[in-house]
C-alpha cells in the first residue's frame, strides 16, 4: 500500500506558492474554483494510486473540520 506524503517535498515552496497565486490572479471567483477543480483533476491523474488519493481526501476533509 502506498503513503501519502504529509511532510514538507515541495523545493523552493514559496515560488509555488506564488505561482498558485499568480495563476489565480485576476479571475473571478467561479473561473478560481474552476482552475482548482482542474489542478487536483490533473494531479490526481498523475498521482494515479486510489489509495493516496482516498488518504488526500480523508486528510483534506479532516482539515476543513478543523477549520
Amino acid at each position: 500500500m502506498s503513503t501519502l506524503t504529509t511532510t514538507p517535498n515541495i523545493a523552493r515552496p514559496d515560488d509555488f506558492y506564488a505561482a498558485l497565486l499568480a495563476t489565480h490572479e485576476g479571475l473571478s471567483k467561479a473561473e478560481s474554483d474552476a482552475l482548482n477543480a482542474r489542478l487536483v483533476l490533473i494531479l490526481a491523474n498523475h498521482i494515479g494510486d486510489v489509495e493516496v488519493l482516498a488518504q488526500a481526501l480523508e486528510l483534506a476533509k479532516g482539515a476543513d473540520q478543523q477549520a
